[in-house]
């Protein structure tokens, strides 16, 4: 390996490091308990040195919620083959988030991260924004919105149903959730509890929209995937 491939090398080590430490202090004390003098502490590099590889910590905190969104969507890809009933896409789509949510951080991480940057973000997409934070939430919105139109096409969804509406309320109800769950011990926070409390609301949301006549027992969430 040549000098300067070890360089990148050694940067690109440096750099993953930054960002697990600063998740780690992120999930201790919250997003806004965390500064970049409390990562250059923890990292042992000054404060100098970290703003060489993240000018703000805007541009920090972006790039692990690029990094945590990239998870999910990563796992759920695999999941909504060509050909699957929107009902069935948006089953498997949550599925997967409450399968990451129990092995990791990465769906806590992104949600506190989403509502730190961008406070005031309309949940329904009226335009056009680089930030990482916005990008991925409004990819979510869009998907979600998709998956729940394909529905009321095929039958499977009352055709009353407003997916803009039913879309923001189940990305309120996840932050809601999400941003409680934070505020537990550590220990706690992907408990089995915290997961039910999910599983249960999105399949009482799939409930309200079903037209009349479904069976019921498609409704439900598999336990696994």
């Amino acid at each position: 390996m040549g000098v300067s491939e070890r360089k990148e090398r050694e940067r690109a080590e440096r750099r993953k490091m930054i960002m697990n430490c600063a998740k780690d202090l992120i999930l201790s004390h919250g997003v806004e308990g965390v500064s970049m003098r409390d990562i250059a502490q923890k990292t042992e590099l000054s404060k100098a040195t970290l703003y060489l590889y993240f000018p703000s910590k805007d541009d920090l905190l972006n790039e692990i919620c690029e990094e945590s969104a990239t998870v999910f969507i990563e796992s759920v890809r695999p999941q909504l083959e060509i050909g699957i009933t929107g009902l069935e896409a948006l089953k498997r789509y949550w599925a997967v988030y409450l399968e990451i949510f129990g092995r990791s951080n990465e769906m806590l991480l992104l949600f506190n991260l989403r509502r730190f940057l961008f406070p005031s973000l309309p949940l329904n997409p009226g335009g056009e924004n680089p930030d990482t934070a916005v990008r991925y939430t409004y990819m979510l919105y869009y998907h979600i919105k998709d998956m729940i139109d394909q529905g009321v096409a095929e039958g499977s969804f009352d055709t009353a149903t407003d997916s803009d509406m039913v879309t923001r309320t189940i990305i309120s109800l996840f932050s809601y959730i999400v941003e409680n769950a934070a505020k537990l011990p550590k220990n706690e926070r992907t408990s089995s509890s915290v997961i039910e409390e999910m599983r249960n609301i999105f399949q009482i949301i799939l409930r309200g929209i079903a037209r009349e006549g479904i069976d019921r027992s498609c409704l439900y969430l598999p336990k696994s995937i």
